[in-house]
């Protein structure tokens, strides 16, 4: 019951300052004319959402960063201390901030430098690469003392853990940065990822607090809380859009607080919303090349194939957080009856 008040606490401190920075930050990105650029090769009447402020991810940034960190050191305090669950939600912290700062470049040389395409895919991976080393690099040394070794993975209804040597880093990496990867690329109508996400993390808070580790009961909390404080200003129509800052800051978050619990095979299902998305695109991309130019479907990445088959934004966003929570659900009965 405690820690449920301290989850619901940290939650909606990470509401609050999220919604009020964006009372000052959207209007202060409309100044600067730091304004989303509407590519030619998306559904034509995304076009009068041209100029829409965008690295509006800043705002739950700062909110779920702050009501975090004073969430799990007040937590701590009460409880003995930080525990080594805690100091993987600061880990996790510094690589979705890694990320966010990747997106945070890619945004800026859309929006100032005025180069559409922002950071090379080249570039990109390099740096996202690199932040996923230095997460696992970081997940090893402070695992030290733990009687579980940081290469092993949790397997519902097998008892104990799978130990998967060196190669956990080589396949941890391609996931860490594939998920990130995939949550971009589902930003890309009002309300989407700020909704999926918000599922996502209330069922990994749901499961962190089954599994009995705390801190990330109230990182999961904070995420979820700094998700609805954004679609204040992002549910549709959008006053103000997450940018590739927000979108590569959530995809580290959500992979990290799965991460910190050994739930490595449960954040495929979670995030199975965001792959369903990237792997849209993959298909499209081969099938296009094999058949010298047909489409498999109308519009990649697949949210944009629905718009245009007719549905709605809203209808959209509606089906593809209800799958979300279901994935969701099924995670924490996995936990619950694994």
């Amino acid at each position: 019951m405690e820690l449920g008040l301290w989850a619901f606490g940290t939650a909606v401190v990470a509401f609050i300052i999220t919604a009020v920075i964006g009372k000052f930050l959207v209007p202060f990105l409309h100044k600067l004319n730091f304004g989303q650029t509407i590519l030619e090769e998306g559904p034509k009447w995304h076009k009068k959402k041209q100029g829409t402020p965008t690295m509006g991810g800043i705002m739950f940034i700062i909110g779920i960063v702050i009501a975090t960190t004073a969430g799990v050191l007040l937590y701590a305090i009460g409880h003995g201390g930080l525990d080594s669950v805690s100091r993987f939600v600061f880990v996790g912290l510094i690589f979705a901030l890694l990320n966010g700062a990747i997106g945070f470049v890619d945004d800026y040389v859309k929006v100032v430098k005025k180069r559409n395409l922002g950071l090379t895919a080249i570039q990109k991976l390099v740096l996202q690469f690199l932040a996923a080393a230095i997460y696992l690099f970081l997940m090893h040394i402070f695992n030290g003392n733990s009687q579980i070794p940081d290469t092993a993975i949790a397997v519902p209804f097998v008892s104990g853990f799978v130990d998967l040597g060196f190669f956990y880093y080589i396949i941890m990496a391609i996931v860490l940065v594939g998920i990130v990867n995939a949550v971009n690329l589902t930003d890309g109508i009002d309300g989407l990822v700020g909704s999926i996400t918000f599922f996502a993390c209330l069922f990994m808070m749901l499961i962190a607090n089954v599994l009995g580790f705390g801190a990330n009961v109230i990182y999961a909390a904070a995420a979820a809380g700094g998700c609805l404080g954004f679609l204040v200003w992002n549910f549709h129509p959008a006053k103000c859009f997450m940018g590739d800052t927000g979108s590569l800051f959530l995809g580290g978050l959500v992979c990290s607080v799965a991460v910190a619990m050994n739930m490595q095979l449960l954040l495929i299902l979670i995030a199975l919303m965001y792959l369903i998305e990237m792997f849209s695109v993959m298909l499209q991309v081969t099938y296009f090349k094999l058949t010298h130019g047909k489409r498999l479907f109308k519009m990649s990445p697949i949210h944009h194939h629905f718009e245009m088959c007719g549905w709605s934004e809203m209808k959209i966003v509606c089906v593809f957080s209800g799958f979300t929570a279901l994935c969701g659900l099924g995670a924490l009965l996995l936990v619950i009856f694994g």
